[in-house]
């Protein structure tokens, strides 16, 4: 019988923050997971567009018309390039030799790594991620941002924001809402949030370049984040 995997949402600010690459970082995130793969785990990692598919959303936005379908078909194109350079950078010898795009195909392979991108419009990667747990019969969902915790408020705009270590899947809708907005920068998508509470998924929502607390995540230990169940 094949090992579960672990379903990771990686968020594309991530691999390509607004500053640039960060080579030391990914070698560590390389590192990391190489050394759960050693442990017997095997990934699903699908990769986020992030700051850098909303920098090209924001420029159509200027110098086009495009719709929220046209929006959302070029945030998928920069989170195709993003998993492919996360591919590349694993290497062949651990990744599935395909990234993945419709998350509804199993796929039958014996590398411990699977590489997967947006799918369609309509929502986000976090859909994605959601959609791979049902196919491969996930009970949890590991979200890696560039947030530490989900917050009643955003705490941007409101000093009085406060964190939230655990909530239910009611309560996190209430703030991210029912809508998708192309580009949107949210804890976790709202289309992937109503399948997952549907589906009765457990999401964990961390600060990704915290590698040490991820590795508490993907160990099932208590972790600094948020827990939606």
């Amino acid at each position: 019988m094949a090992k579960k995997r672990i379903i990771i949402s990686l968020g594309g600010s991530i691999i390509i923050p607004k500053t640039g690459f960060d080579p030391a970082f990914l070698k560590s995130l390389k590192s990391l997971l190489v050394s759960e793969v050693k442990k017997g785990n095997q990934f699903i990692l699908i990769v986020g567009g992030g700051a850098t598919a909303r920098m090209y959303q924001d420029a159509l936005r200027v110098v086009g018309k495009p719709t929220d379908t046209d929006l959302d078909w070029m945030g998928i194109e920069t989170t195709r390039v993003n998993a492919m350079f996360v591919k590349l950078f694993f290497g062949d010898a651990l990744t599935h030799k395909d990234i993945l795009s419709d998350p509804r195909k199993k796929v039958n392979t014996s590398k411990p790594i699977i590489i997967a991108y947006g799918w369609k419009p309509g929502n986000s990667t976090d859909f994605c991620a959601v959609n791979f747990a049902k196919t491969y019969g996930a009970s949890d969902v590991i979200n890696l941002s560039n947030i530490e915790y989900v917050y009643d408020k955003d705490p941007a705009k409101h000093k009085d924001a406060k964190k939230i270590e655990q909530m239910a899947w009611g309560d996190f809708r209430k703030i991210v809402g029912n809508d998708w907005d192309p580009g949107a920068n949210v804890p976790f998508d709202p289309i992937a949030s109503k399948m997952a509470e549907k589906l009765g998924l457990r999401v964990s929502i961390l600060r990704g370049t915290d590698l040490k607390e991820v590795k508490k995540a993907i160990g099932g230990k208590t972790f600094r984040g948020t827990v939606i169940y």
